[in-house]
């Protein structure tokens, strides 16, 4: 079952098939292609599953290419994306304090804290999900699937 042309073992099968029903005669014809159609399935079980099992592993290999160093999660797209975040929290983080603290006290700062660290956690940790769909378009581009 190549694409290039018929498969020259089944190719024989079918010879020796028809073969034998000139031998056997028409009333062993639907036996005869039930047995050839059965060696025709496994041939198909066989050349799928090659493929699978190939495609399995270039899958693997790309996953393991693009696997972050951290065994934890996945890693952000971009290495600056991290520090730009970060950078930019803390120049935030200035003016959000002052407003929290004013109109809320220590609660606010708290809370105020508490949301630049979670927003920085989360983005680190690539959860975001314009990451999570950047991440699967390479993983498409890397599994597809047609020959």
């Amino acid at each position: 079952m190549d694409a290039h042309g018929p498969d020259p073992e089944l190719r024989k099968e079918l010879d020796a098939t028809l073969q034998t029903r000139g031998e056997l005669g028409p009333e062993y014809e639907s036996e005869l292609i039930d047995s050839f159609l059965e060696k025709v399935d496994r041939r198909l079980d066989s050349v799928i599953d090659r493929r699978v099992r190939r495609r399995m592993a270039e899958r693997q290999m790309a996953e393991a290419r693009d696997a972050p160093a951290s065994p934890g999660g996945s890693a952000p797209e971009e290495p600056g994306a991290t520090f730009g975040l970060a950078a930019i929290s803390l120049v935030l983080a200035i003016p959000l304090s002052a407003i929290a603290v004013v109109n809320a006290d220590l609660p606010g700062l708290l809370v105020c804290w508490a949301g630049i660290v979670g927003v920085n956690a989360v983005h680190s940790s690539g959860r975001f999900p314009w990451s999570r769909s950047r991440r699967e378009e390479r993983h498409r581009a890397a599994g597809d699937w047609d020959d």
